[in-house]
């Protein structure tokens, strides 16, 4: 069984940092995609960034792209999202995603195994 559990969402005033992580259970990963996506209230979920296991390229969302930075460990089955320069557009759940291709990372419909969320609120 194939867990993966968020954590590190809070809430931030616009300016400020945060750093997601998820840590994934009952499998290694090496292969593949693993993500991050978002929903806002009212809006459908998102492509925010996502990392190739087995050489850490990387893909972001326009949105923001300069700002969040995306990593893994992969001793310990963690990914990170290290988030900067936040504003409030950026207030939503934050879903961490694995189980993707590579070239098809940007579709949430190719990961196979999702994560609870976590709330990220941005004051302005």
């Amino acid at each position: 069984q194939v867990q993966l559990v968020e954590s590190g969402g809070g809430l931030v005033q616009a300016g400020g940092s945060l750093t997601l992580s998820c840590l994934a259970s009952g499998r290694t990963f090496s292969t593949g995609a693993m993500g991050w996506f978002r929903q806002a209230p009212g809006k459908e979920r998102e492509f925010v960034a996502a990392i190739r296991w087995s050489d850490r390229s990387t893909d972001y969302a326009d949105s923001v792209k300069g700002r969040f930075t995306i990593s893994r460990d992969y001793a310990k089955n963690l990914v990170s999202l290290k988030m900067d320069s936040l504003n409030p557009e950026d207030t939503a759940v934050y879903y961490c995603a694995a189980g993707s291709t590579w070239f098809r990372q940007r579709n949430e419909g190719d990961y196979r195994y999702w994560g609870q969320g976590t709330q990220v609120t941005v004051s302005s």
